[in-house]
C-alpha cells in the first residue's frame, strides 16, 4: 500500500483518443495500478458532444477508483458529467471567474502560469492548486527545468498545492517530487504503451514511497 499522505501524489491526464472503449479500458487499467489524486480529462480535438460523451463514460471510472475527476476547460461538460473539478488552463482572469462561480461545489485549478509574476497573479484568486506546465508538455523524458524550478519556487511559500507537469520517462516524477512539489503530472509517462499503465502507476507510486521528500506536518 502506497502511503502518500505525506509525499508527493501522482495526477494522470489523460491521452488523446477518439476510441472510447480503449479510452476507458486503459484509464481503468492505469486507476488499477495505485495511488491517483485526480485524474484531468481534457477535450483534444473532440467536438462537444464526443466530450461530453467521453466524459459521462470516464468520470465514474475515476471516482470508483478513488480519484477527482478533473475536466480541462468545459464547464457545461463537467456539471453535466458531473466531475468533481474543473482544469482551467487559462489565465488569471479565467481562473478567478471559474473559482467565483463554482468553488467550493467543485475544484477549480489550473492556470497558464509561465513565470513567477503570473502565478502570483493567478494565486490571487485562491485556486485549489496551480498547475506548472502544459498539459501536452510532457515531450521530452524529463521535466521541464523551468516548471519544476517554480513549482520549487511556490512550494516553499505558498499554501495553495502545485501540480508540475513530469516529462514522458516515469522517474522524472522523483525530480518534481524532490522540488518540494505536492502533485506530479504524468501522461507519456504512463500512457505510451497502454497495457503497462498499471505497472508504471503501481512503479511511480513505489518511487516516491521510497525517495520522495517527506512534507513537514
Amino acid at each position: 500500500m502506497s502511503l502518500t499522505d505525506d509525499r508527493c501524489r501522482l495526477v494522470l491526464v489523460l491521452p488523446d483518443m477518439d476510441d472510447l472503449a480503449l479510452r476507458r479500458r486503459f484509464t481503468e487499467e492505469a486507476l488499477r495500478g495505485g495511488d491517483v489524486a485526480s485524474v484531468i480529462l481534457p477535450q483534444y480535438r473532440l467536438d462537444d458532444q464526443s466530450f461530453q460523451k467521453h466524459a459521462e463514460a470516464l468520470v465514474p471510472v475515476i471516482q470508483a477508483a478513488g480519484a477527482a475527476a478533473l475536466i480541462a476547460g468545459d464547464t457545461r461538460t463537467a456539471g453535466r458529467a458531473k466531475a468533481d473539478g474543473l482544469h482551467i488552463d487559462g489565465n488569471q482572469a479565467a481562473v478567478a471567474e471559474a473559482v467565483e462561480k463554482f468553488t467550493p461545489k467543485l475544484i477549480v485549478g489550473g492556470g497558464n502560469a509561465a513565470d513567477r509574476h503570473h502565478a502570483l497573479e493567478i494565486g490571487e484568486a485562491k485556486p485549489d492548486y496551480i498547475f506548472f506546465g502544459r498539459l501536452d508538455g510532457d515531450i521530452k523524458p524529463e521535466a521541464h527545468p523551468k516548471n519544476v524550478a517554480l513549482g520549487e519556487w511556490w512550494a516553499a511559500m505558498i499554501e495553495i498545492p502545485c501540480v508540475v507537469m513530469g516529462g514522458s520517462d516515469p522517474a522524472s516524477a522523483l525530480t518534481v517530487a524532490e522540488s518540494g512539489a505536492e502533485f506530479v503530472a504524468l501522461s507519456r509517462a504512463v500512457f505510451d504503451v497502454p497495457e503497462n499503465a498499471a505497472q508504471v502507476v503501481a512503479a511511480v507510486n513505489a518511487l516516491l514511497d521510497e525517495k520522495a521528500p517527506r512534507f513537514e506536518a
